[in-house]
Formats: C-alpha cells, sequence, structure tokens
C-alpha cells in the first residue's frame, strides 16, 4: 500500500511538473511570438499608407491644382470626393481577389496597381488626364483599404488582435500626415510644378510596399481554406503565443472550413468552397439571423464613421481653415499639418488602449467626444459666417480648437476601433466578402459626403452643415450602443456564436444594453 502511495505520489509530482511547464510555455514564448506577430502586422498596414497619402495630399494640392488647371468648385468636389467611389469599386474586387489569390499578393497587387495610379497623377497636363490617374490609384487604394484589416486579424493572436489591428487606421493616419507635409514642403514651388510633386512621390512608398510584403507569410485561415495545413501550421506556431494556442487556433479554423480534426498531412482535400462560392448568398439572400447582425453591425459601424463628416474635414481641411479665418496659404497648410499631427498622436494612444479597455468603452466615449466637438465647431464657425466683416480672434481659436478636439476624439475611438472590429465580427468563411460591403458602404458614404460639402455648405451655411454631422453622430452613439456587444478576448472563431447568443436575448425579450463583455459563448466550445 505504501508503495502505491509513493507511485502515486511521483505520479502526481510529475504530472505536476508537466502542467507546470505547460503553463508556463505561453509566458516563455510570449515575447518571442509577438514580435513576430507584430512584424507581420506592421507590414501590411503598410499598404495603408497609400489610401491616407492619396486622401492627405489631395487637400493642399487641391489649392494649386484649382489655379493651375483653372477648375471650377464643381470640379474641385468631383476630384476630391471620387477617390472613395473609385476605392469602392477596388474594395469590391478585392475581396474575390484575395480569396484567389491569397492576402498577400493582394497585397502585392494593390502596391502595383497605385504606383502606376500615382505617376499618372504626377504628369497629368489637363483635368482629364488627371481623374484617370485619380481613378487608377483610387482602384489600388482600394484593394488596400479592404486587405489589410482582413489580413492583420487573421494572423493576429486574440490577445493583442484590438492592438495589431489597429495597424491600418494607423498607417492610414501616417499616409495623411505624410500627405500634409508633402504640401507645406513643395507649396514654395511654382503652380505648375509643385503639385505634380506632390501627387508624384506617393508612387514612392508603393514600391518599398510591393517589396516588404514579399516577406510576409500567407494568412493561416487562407492557407487551411486552401488544405495547405503545413503551412499553415508554421505561421500560426510563429504568430500564437504558444504552441497550444497554435494547435487550437488551427482546430477551431479547420472545423470552419470542413477539414477533419484527424486529417494532419501538410497538404488534404478541401470539401468545402474555397474561393468564395456562395458566399453572396449566405450573406445577402439568406443570412441566418446571427450572421444578419454581424453584417448590420460591421456595415453600420463603417457607415457612420464617415457619416460623421471625418474625411470632410480631412479633405478640406485648408477650406475649413480659410472660412475659420486663416487666409494665407502658408497658414492653411501648416494648420492642416496639425491635424494631422493630432489625429497620428491620438491613433497610437488609441492602439494601447483598445485591448486594455476594450471596444465599446473605447467607441462611445470617442463619439460622444466628436458629438460635442462637432457642436461646438458648428457654433464657432456661425459666429465666423455672421460677422464675416470682422476678424473674430476668439471664434477663430475656438473654432480650430474644435477641429483638433474632433479630430482627436475621432482617432482615439471611432477611427481604429471600425478597422478592429469590423473583420474580426465576420466569420471566416465570409469575411473577405463581408469586408468588401462594409468598406463599400465606408467609400460611398465618403464620396457622398466629398463630393457635396462645397454645395451643401453654400446651400446650409457652413456652421450648419456641422451640426448637421453632429446630429449623425448622436444617431451613432445609440447605434453603437444597441447594436454592438464586447468583443474583447474572443477569437475569431467564437464571434458569431457572441452574436448568436444576442439574437437569442433579443428574441426572449432579454437584451441587454449594456457591455457585452460577460456573456457567455452559446455553445461553451466557440464552433460556429
Amino acid at each position: 500500500m505504501g508503495d502505491q502511495n509513493v507511485q502515486k505520489s511521483a505520479i502526481s509530482d510529475a504530472s505536476g511538473t508537466q502542467n507546470l511547464a505547460k503553463a508556463m510555455e505561453p509566458v516563455q514564448e510570449k515575447h518571442r511570438k509577438n514580435k513576430y506577430a507584430f512584424a507581420c502586422t506592421m507590414l501590411a498596414s503598410l499598404a495603408s499608407i497609400l489610401l491616407g497619402y492619396d486622401f492627405g495630399v489631395m487637400s493642399g494640392a487641391v489649392l494649386f491644382i484649382k489655379e493651375d488647371l483653372k477648375l471650377d468648385d464643381t470640379k474641385v468636389e468631383v476630384l476630391m470626393g471620387i477617390l472613395s467611389f473609385y476605392c469602392l469599386i477596388g474594395s469590391a474586387a478585392a475581396g474575390r481577389t484575395s480569396d484567389w489569390i491569397g492576402r498577400r499578393y493582394t497585397i502585392v497587387f494593390a502596391a502595383v496597381i497605385f504606383f502606376f495610379g500615382a505617376l499618372i497623377m504626377g504628369f497629368a497636363t489637363n483635368f482629364a488626364f488627371l481623374m484617370v490617374g485619380r481613378f487608377v490609384a483610387g482602384i489600388g487604394a482600394g484593394y488596400a483599404l479592404m486587405i489589410a484589416p482582413v489580413y492583420t486579424a487573421e494572423v493576429a493572436p486574440a490577445s493583442t488582435r484590438g492592438f495589431l489591428t489597429s495597424f491600418p487606421e494607423v498607417f492610414i493616419n501616417g499616409g495623411i500626415l505624410l500627405g500634409y507635409v508633402s504640401n507645406f514642403a513643395f507649396a514654395g514651388l511654382p503652380n505648375h510644378i509643385n503639385w505634380r510633386l506632390m501627387l508624384g512621390v506617393g508612387a514612392i512608398p508603393s514600391v518599398f510596399l510591393a517589396i516588404s510584403v514579399l516577406a510576409m507569410p500567407e494568412s493561416p485561415r487562407w492557407l487551411v481554406m486552401q488544405g495547405r495545413l503545413g503551412e499553415a501550421k508554421r505561421v500560426l506556431d510563429k504568430t500564437s503565443e504558444s504552441r497550444v494556442e497554435a494547435e487550437i487556433r488551427l482546430s477551431e479554423i479547420k472545423e470552419i472550413v470542413g477539414i477533419p480534426q484527424h486529417c494532419t498531412d501538410d497538404i488534404v482535400p478541401i470539401p468545402t468552397r474555397s474561393h468564395g462560392e456562395g458566399v453572396w448568398k449566405e450573406l445577402l439572400i439568406r443570412p441566418s439571423p446571427s450572421v444578419r447582425r454581424i453584417l448590420i453591425a460591421a456595415v453600420g459601424i463603417h457607415f457612420f464613421q464617415q457619416a460623421s463628416g471625418v474625411n470632410v474635414v480631412v479633405l478640406y481641411s485648408p477650406s475649413i481653415f480659410q472660412k475659420a479665418g486663416i487666409k494665407s496659404k502658408n497658414g492653411l497648410l501648416g494648420a492642416t499639418v496639425a491635424v494631422g499631427f493630432t489625429k497620428t498622436i491620438f491613433i497610437l494612444v488609441a492602439t494601447f488602449l483598445v485591448d486594455r479597455f476594450g471596444r465599446r468603452p473605447l467607441l462611445l466615449t470617442s463619439t460622444m467626444g466628436m458629438i460635442i466637438s462637432l457642436l461646438g465647431l458648428g457654433t464657432g464657425l456661425t459666429v465666423i459666417d455672421h460677422n464675416s466683416d470682422k476678424k473674430l480672434m476668439g471664434p477663430i481659436a475656438v473654432s480650430i480648437m474644435f477641429v483638433l478636439t474632433f479630430i482627436a476624439s475621432f482617432s482615439i475611438g471611432l477611427g481604429p476601433i471600425t478597422w478592429v472590429y469590423s473583420p474580426e465580427v465576420i466569420p471566416l468563411r465570409l469575411r473577405a466578402q463581408g469586408m468588401s460591403l462594409a468598406v463599400g458602404a465606408n467609400c460611398v458614404t465618403s464620396g457622398v459626403l466629398g463630393m457635396t460639402f462645397i454645395s451643401l455648405y453654400k446651400a446650409i451655411t457652413i456652421g450648419g452643415t456641422f451640426f448637421m454631422f453632429a446630429g449623425l453622430a448622436m444617431i451613432s452613439w445609440i447605434f453603437f450602443y444597441i447594436f454592438l456587444p464586447e468583443t474583447q478576448g474572443r477569437t475569431l472563431e467564437e464571434m458569431e456564436a457572441v452574436f448568436e447568443k444576442k439574437e437569442d436575448e433579443k428574441s426572449h425579450g432579454q437584451l441587454q444594453l449594456g457591455t457585452a463583455a460577460t456573456l457567455p459563448i452559446g455553445n461553451g466550445n466557440g464552433k460556429i
């Protein structure tokens, strides 16, 4: 009996040692693994610089283009807003393209397209030539806009996904800032040269992007969808916080794709669709209640992000500051650079907060700050408008301050969280096409506002326009509060279950409007 007790004790000790080793394994590997995932998402997010630069640089370049090419306000509106509609075409095509050739080569494809678009704009000799370049660059920017957040969401481990998937928005803001700086740097050159250099140098980032992306691994989820389990496992081993987590992630992805768990070969046949066939039917024609709710959340957050008027402020910063009382071109461009710095600094702060405080708290706080700022900006601009014959320093300073607080509020919440939230809630089998729809809503809203802003403020005044944006921001706060559950800490494979739970609660009249961070997973095992 004593011997048996000794044996049991020894077995227990050995088991305890093994359990301790397993428990310590994630801690020992965490730093190394996250560095690799960090590097992958950094490289992929470089694609977002393309869109940011194009938006930012045009805001200042248009001042010189208007004079050089003798453009009226209608052509200026078209030039400023049309990029979003071209992005819509690119983002719509990117979903199917990325399912076909992979996430990584889709990023390379985006860089190549944008490269030629930037060159065409740089060599443009008239408005029509410039619009051709705008079209080509817009297609490339649309591809980048969709694929960067999809890739980063699929590579990042759950514990740091919010932080890592904020990177595309960080780089969009970095691109905007580079565009503003380019405006300021080349503004002193002759008008027929300066704007061409501003637009043409946009080709440089795309070259670096196309080369650097080749050092990235392919998305492990896309590899599993192609039956390439061996490659997927190697990527997951490098991007997960432990080998145990890598095995769990691989098992969940295999279950979704329809690959039996006993299949462990490097290459296996795929029993389900792997290039996006039938996805549109499941998304739009016969969606399940949870998929419908996910689609409403993903498309809704993208719509309201742009309905707040943020891209109007980015595109028309010089015009807004001119209405606020700044007259010199150097002063206008300098104030615009301040917008770029504010946007970039606060987006960097947001990346460190999104996994600590969750999506909902930042989103709701950010939107409330935007509402207050828009109301203040509308008031300041209205006072200046009604006293156009006087230079009122107080309202001018207040208007500039509220432009900066609006940008800061947007950048610390709604800006990055839109790109974190939408790709993480859409199920793997629907992700590429679902993100195309969400980004499409983003592009259409941005395009409509960009192409009508001048006409709008002439019709209802500049102050009235920002009061309208404040009203839309109030509606967006209500939408976020009701329709967007917390997703912090969930794996991508659990998301549909979170929305299933919310749908079940709604059907029983028990919908909780508070944070959903403590909601139990519907089926207990993350199966979707």
